[in-house]
């Protein structure tokens, strides 16, 4: 009996396995068939002839042309790539073409380009529900684009680019939430930009060119992820648009722009291309557009910009392209576009600049045609009784001058009074300092005020990296390029086909992450650039064959030649040690790093426990900072999203207190005890004599370095360690008390006639202004 309830489960379970094996094999047949019948919709074009009813669709070879990607046997993928300018399709039936791709309801990647389709496109289209990318373009579509488009709620990407489309854009797009494309160049859709675009807060892509809009551009700004944004060939204007300081890329040309630019524009430090070419922009040129931090490409060529330019104007070390011509522009062209790189082309033809020879207008076409756009320059009318308003004008100033000068002793006596009270902040560290030095700071012209240029960064733009390429920079991940690794990273060493070294950073994902999940961290590491940090350079997703899910992430930075801080400064087999100005330098660029990380963008990365071993030195013993601690693969990403900027600054004003605790004592720290034991010594000897103070310090610097330079350092190394937050300094204050250290050295140097010149005094020459107060934010320095 057992035997035979034994046979009869067996049957039964082969009876079920041959059903399964039947219903995936007719599944498959079914999909096979699906495309075939798109082979013949689309006329049997060759890059097709492979398909047929006996076809493993899972399981064919993708090449440039067709790519069929399944999951779990549905198509989830298909790309079908045709001919660059392919004629449009013979006896073809788009809505009978549609009817058959609906059958394949797992597709959520559907690309079809350069296939001579033709025909209003069905709404039909919309039972695609999974659909997270759509591209049509290079076809012959028609009409408007069905509205019934916005049921697509999943659609990621949507480019309907070079087609026939007309009519105006679906106000419905306003409910792709997640929407991150919108490409639809060269069609000829018409009519005023709707304002759900404004709503589109995951468009990071927006791409209306070659059309035939009109009218002001909806407010963008609150489209935060907004990075390109191309309106070219169109009619459109006259305000200029408004967009988040995140925008990478604007093109206006060839539009009705008539307004002038707005000064936010100079606040976009992510911008990398502006072209505003080709439009009727009245009102001054800003040169400072040319020294944005991010620049490589500026085209305001065509346009009624006016204004005078000087020799001295800054630019931007990766500038490619300047386009200035046919301006009203006048001066002098700036000697950094004459002297830069030489592959850099510089355009400046047809305005009123003193350089250039045949090629400029007389200054008085620019005045003549700036009164006539409507732009009144400076100048001044005859007025009867004009020697007698002079005369008054003179005497006046004479008046003015002389009270001005008397108010100026009596603040000057308040001031000098006011800094003779000692206050509770952590500037009056250096309101002690001995008058020999304080003097000199104040009356030596050279310490006048001079903010460090950060914008002239000599760092590739940020880039997406190839598999490929990290392979042939790594030798396909050789053990001889592997550096190091943590419980979740490896670190490799390579090199581009440029011969530039890079650092890459390779971390394993879980499975159930996709790409979105670490865009959010990607695009913040994307944006720190800094002197005082390792830069990234660039990313690379590795995902599944089966699906758009990540399987690795390689994070690409500069790489830093030097070794750590701490191996020049503490470690017992050290190459050398620093001295005591390179400390200080090495000091301040931490600060500087740290500060920019907290202010350089929105919301600010408060990195907790930065440690000495996480400073890396450069070539010329510049310092940088390798580790934000952003958390890429943290399973709560929306959550960090929001808590990071929660970090309390005051934790990472101690660490840096740690840090500089190692810099001045030259000993190892690896514990809180440790910290306690030599800041407790470092205290004590604030109240001693010099020589106390010296025999604390590295024994390698301590009879090369200033007292009162130590001093400083010793006191806002302790304060940075304080237990009490509110007794603890600002990052500003730091940098201003590191900054006063190191001139302190540099001038005690110079007045012992030490031949050791200070390699930093050019850097961060300032001048002590004792009486701001510590909490205002407004230091003086660019990050």
């Amino acid at each position: 009996m057992e035997k035979h309830l034994g046979l009869k489960n067996l049957l039964v379970l082969l009876v079920l396995l041959l059903s399964i094996s039947i219903s995936e094999q007719l599944q498959s047949s079914s999909q096979a068939n699906i495309l075939s019948r798109i082979r013949n919709l689309l006329n049997n074009p060759n890059v097709l002839s492979n398909w047929n009813n006996d076809t493993d669709v899972c399981n064919t070879e993708p090449s440039s042309s067709v790519t069929v990607i399944c999951y779990e046997d549905n198509i989830t993928q298909l790309h079908i790539i045709g001919s660059k300018g392919a004629s449009q399709l013979h006896n073809f039936s788009i809505d009978s073409f549609v009817t058959t791709l609906v059958e394949l309801p797992s597709l959520k990647v559907l690309r079809l380009v350069s296939l001579g389709l033709y025909g209003s496109l069905p709404s039909k289209l919309s039972r695609l529900s999974s659909l997270e990318i759509l591209d049509l373009s290079s076809n012959f579509f028609h009409s408007n684009i069905p509205r019934e488009i916005s049921s697509l709620t999943s659609l990621q990407s949507l480019i309907l680019d070079g087609n026939k489309f007309t009519g105006r854009l679906p106000n419905g797009l306003g409910s792709l939430v997640v929407l991150a494309v919108l490409s639809v160049k060269n069609n000829s859709l018409d009519g005023h930009l709707p304002d759900m675009l404004g709503s589109l807060h995951n468009l990071r892509v927006l791409s209306l060119s070659r059309n035939n809009f009109t009218g002001d551009v909806p407010d963008l700004s609150g489209v935060e992820n907004l990075q390109v944004l191309d309106l070219e060939d169109n009619s459109l204007g006259p305000k200029f648009p408004q967009v988040s300081s995140k925008i990478q890329s604007i093109v206006l040309r060839n539009n009705k722009f008539t307004a002038g630019i707005p000064e936010k524009v100079q606040s976009y430090h992510q911008l990398e291309h502006m072209d505003i070419s080709s439009n009727r922009f009245m009102g001054p040129f800003p040169p400072s557009l040319l020294s944005l931090p991010s620049i490589t490409y500026l085209n305001v060529a065509g346009n009624k910009l006016t204004g005078m330019l000087f020799d001295d104007n800054q630019c931007n070390a990766g500038l490619d392209f300047v386009d200035l011509s046919t301006n009203l522009l006048s001066g002098r062209l700036p000697s950094c576009l004459l002297t830069g790189p030489k592959d850099r082309i510089v355009r400046y033809s047809n305005n009123c600049l003193a350089t250039g020879g045949g090629t400029q207008h007389p200054f008085s076409f620019c005045r003549n045609e700036a009164l006539a756009v409507g732009i009144l320059p400076h100048h001044h009318k005859h007025i009867p009784g004009s020697k007698v308003v002079l005369a008054l004008i003179i005497c006046g100033s004479i008046i003015g001058g002389v009270v001005l000068v008397c108010a100026t002793i009596i603040v000057v006596r308040k001031f000098l009074a006011k800094i003779a009270t000692p206050r509770k902040t952590t500037r009056s560290i250096v309101e002690n300092a001995a008058s020999t030095y304080t003097s000199k700071l104040f009356t030596d012209a050279n310490y006048v005020t001079r903010t460090m240029k950060l914008g002239s960064l000599s760092l590739p733009s940020y880039r997406t990296f190839s598999s490929e390429e990290l392979k042939v920079a790594t030798n396909n991940f050789d053990a001889a390029t592997f550096i190091g690794n943590s419980s979740d990273d490896q670190l490799y060493r390579g090199q581009l086909k440029d011969g530039s070294y890079i650092t890459i950073r390779c971390l394993q994902t879980k499975r159930k992450n996709s790409s979105q999940n670490f865009m959010y961290h990607i695009e913040l590491m994307s944006k720190l650039r800094h002197n005082h940090l390792v830069s990234t350079l660039g990313h690379c997703f590795k995902c599944y064959l089966d699906d758009s899910i990540v399987s690795r992430i390689f994070l690409v930075f500069e790489y830093v030649s030097n070794g750590t801080l701490r191996s020049w400064i503490s470690d017992k087999h050290a190459r050398g040690r620093l001295t005591w100005t390179q400390r200080i330098a090495a000091a301040i660029g931490v600060a500087r790093g740290m500060q920019f990380l907290h202010t350089g963008n929105v919301p600010g990365v408060f990195s907790n426990n930065i440690k000495i071993t996480d400073i890396l030195l450069d070539q010329n013993f510049v310092a940088k900072i390798c580790s934000y601690n952003l958390p890429i693969l943290d399973e709560n990403v929306k959550e960090q999203k929001s808590t990071r900027a929660n970090y309390e600054e005051k934790t990472v004003v101690y660490d840096f207190g740690v840090i500089l605790l190692e810099i001045i004592s030259g000993k190892q720290i690896n514990t809180k005890n440790e910290v306690r034991v030599i800041q407790n010594q470092l205290q004590e000897s604030i109240m001693s004599n010099a020589m106390s103070r010296k025999n604390m310090v590295d024994p390698a610097i301590r009879n090369s370095c200033s007292d009162e330079s130590l001093k400083t350092m010793i006191e806002i190394c302790c304060r940075c360690l304080e237990q009490d937050t509110e007794d603890m300094p600002s990052v500003e204050d730091v940098i201003w008390n590191l900054q006063f250290a190191a001139q302190v050295e540099d001038s005690w140097r110079k007045d012992s006639s030490s031949s050791d010149a200070s390699p930093i005094s050019h850097l961060y020459s300032f001048k002590p202004n004792l009486s701001r107060n510590s909490n205002n934010n407004s230091n003086g320095t660019s990050v």
